[in-house]
């Protein structure tokens, strides 16, 4: 049988001293190392280098988050070609800010205090194995975040289409009615900020004349208003 070597992280010392005793009594685990604080902890973790490690999120000097985000760094420095120690985190906390903190700071699973001794060994071969074992608590918020991101993907998808979309419109209007030397010159006094009224002196037309050119510019440029027409003329090269 392949022997898991466990280290504990874990500032209640009753706590500590009970994980190891459990592990003591499981056939294939070995506790090879205990930290009693943070600093103490990431210590332990580079000096040994464990198949596993238990880490108690609210310690001090370092939290068990903050512990997991410096090895994990050490490690990619220094052994890059070689499969990490795998974390699980062990604690109280079940708030979705502490859930997320602690897989983006590289954690591999997360545990609540109060799992059984079943599960709890459970989590330990899985995470050994490469997997993520999450405890039932906190799978919703785990569901929660990844629907979330999924939809803000789609989201994100779907207006990019459409934004290609529009552009090929606009691209192929423009190719049939290109704006003529007039409009062009209306549509970089729209880009300057002038009213009609300012278009029509400096042009030296009649403001209906004005409002004929700008007609004719949101027509071609598949825009709703003159506003759209500016972003797309200068996003277009048409003016300056």
């Amino acid at each position: 049988m392949t022997l898991i070597q466990v280290a504990l992280i874990e500032d209640h010392d009753l706590t500590r001293v009970g994980l190891r005793a459990m592990f003591n009594l499981q056939e294939g685990v070995q506790v090879v190392g205990e930290a009693a604080n943070g600093p103490d902890g990431l210590t332990l973790l580079m000096e040994t280098q464990p198949d596993v490690a238990l880490v108690d999120i609210d310690m001090p000097g370092l939290n068990g988050i903050e512990v997991t985000r410096r090895f994990n760094q050490w490690w990619s420095e220094n052994h890059p070609e070689a499969a990490p120690t795998r974390v699980i985190m062990l604690t109280m906390q079940d708030d979705e800010a502490a859930v997320l903190a602690a897989f983006g700071a590289g954690a591999d699973s997360y545990c609540m205090k109060n799992v059984s001794a079943a599960h709890l060994l459970e989590a330990v071969r899985s995470t050994y194995n490469g997997n993520h074992w999450i405890d039932p608590t906190i799978a919703r918020i785990i569901l929660k975040h990844n629907n979330e991101m999924q939809a803000a993907q789609e989201t994100a998808a779907a207006e990019s289409s459409r934004a290609i979309a529009v552009d090929e419109e606009y691209a192929s209007a423009l190719a049939a009615a290109p704006l003529t030397s007039r409009e062009l010159e209306v549509i970089q006094l729209i880009v300057e900020g002038c009213t009609n009224a300012e278009i029509a002196a400096r042009c030296y037309i009649t403001v209906g004349t004005v409002k004929t050119h700008v007609r004719n510019i949101l027509n071609k440029l598949c825009a709703e208003d003159r506003t759209q027409a500016a972003v797309r003329a200068l996003r277009g090269g048409l003016v300056s």
